[in-house]
């Protein structure tokens, strides 16, 4: 993580930081075109690190009115087997649209305007909707837990 937060800082991006252990990195950007700025990061990522990979930006507005849309909160009773799977653009939720038709129950599903919302009541391994949305969304999305998303916010709004 502490590489990545290099790679971003030499990006001239200032106040960068990470969260956890799972390639999240907080960031001051001039212009935050979010296009342009996840291709200017996956470039640096394969170019120091000889691999790609996909580069999801949200900015602190995108992700408080995520949080906000979530339908899922009522049922969500833990933050660990709630998701969120956030997308670069919102046609890139469009694949996952046919799991709306679905009966998940005890597992719901939802889709707003820059995320799907997952709620994995038998868990993230053995549960039918966790198995359907990875074979659909296959890269498509990055997904993080309820709390992980919550801290990303508070670290955001600490940030500015």
């Amino acid at each position: 993580m502490s590489d990545l937060r290099v790679l971003v800082e030499e990006l001239g991006h200032t106040n960068v930081r990470t969260l956890l252990n799972s390639g999240n990195v907080l960031f001051h950007a001039q212009r935050p075109n979010t296009v342009k700025l996840s291709a200017q990061i996956e470039a640096a990522i394969a170019g120091a690190c000889g691999f790609s990979a996909a580069v999801t930006i949200i900015t602190a507005k995108d992700l408080s009115r995520i949080i906000d849309e979530n339908p899922l909160l009522h049922l969500a009773n833990d933050p660990c087997r709630h998701l969120v799977a956030f997308a670069a653009q919102p046609q890139d939720l469009i694949s996952l649209r046919p799991l709306l038709k679905e009966a998940w129950t005890p597992d719901a599903f939802a889709i707003g305007s820059r995320a799907a919302y997952l709620w994995c009541f038998e868990g993230l391994l053995d549960g039918k909707l966790i198995r359907a949305f990875s074979r659909i969304a296959a890269g498509a999305v990055t997904t993080r837990n309820w709390a992980t998303v919550l801290k990303l916010q508070a670290a955001a709004k600490a940030a500015s």
